[in-house]
């Protein structure tokens, strides 16, 4: 590592350092995000057993008040707009038809998920984006700065250019190897994502046509 900073640039060996760092919060935020879909994926497939299971509509609501997940928090909104509307409630916020009133709930509440789990990507987006850039700048500043050297000393021989050079381009290495993980783990929490989304939403319409069927009772 000692050897990775000593190049002749101070710039350049800020930008490895710059590189690594990124690379370190990279592989930081895709370990974090896999330990909390393993997590929040063990919750969800066991609410959903218990809720689907349930003998009754009252049943599935003892399930959902005691659930943990995202199917548990998306069905907490819609029973808790449930007994909102039960009360009668006379605002602005619930006018139009029931169904209508559970439906914004849920695709608010779905939002909210969403943007819980989107959480890390905007910030993989932007270290896979940006990171080779970083790494062709210091490759860039390395090579201005050994031709300067090159030029004070007047000798263009293949073992004086040849060193600075090298030690470059290693910039642009670091620099593509920090941004392929991080393209990597962005597309599949990107996918992974948009998968949980679109069963989040058959969740919340298959809630509502119960919910239909119990007179919007909860």
């Amino acid at each position: 590592m000692s050897n990775l900073f000593s190049v002749g640039s101070p710039v350049v060996a800020a930008t490895l350092f710059l590189l690594i760092s990124l690379s370190i919060a990279t592989w930081s935020i895709a370990i974090f995000k896999i330990g909390k879909q393993v997590q929040v994926g063990k919750l969800n497939r066991a609410f959903k057993q218990l809720f689907w299971e349930a003998r009754d509509w009252q049943s599935a609501a003892e399930v959902v008040r005691n659930g943990e997940g995202d199917f548990a928090h998306l069905g907490q909104a819609g029973f808790a707009e449930l007994k909102t509307l039960n009360e009668n409630q006379q605002d602005l916020k619930h006018i139009g038809t029931p169904q209508d009133i559970l439906e914004r709930t849920l695709r608010q509440q779905l939002e909210n998920i969403q943007r819980f789990h989107e959480r890390g990507l905007a910030e993989l987006a932007t270290i896979g984006s940006t990171a080779p850039f970083v790494g062709l700048f210091g490759t860039v500043w390395g090579i201005m700065h050994a031709l300067q050297n090159i030029g004070q000393t007047g000798s263009a021989s293949l073992d004086v250019v040849a060193g600075p050079i090298g030690e470059a381009l290693v910039a642009t290495a670091i620099g593509i190897a920090t941004a392929l993980p991080a393209v990597l783990c962005y597309n599949l929490f990107l996918r992974r994502l948009r998968v949980q989304v679109t069963e989040l939403e058959n969740f919340a319409h298959d809630f509502i046509r119960l919910a239909a069927k119990h007179d919007f009772k909860g």
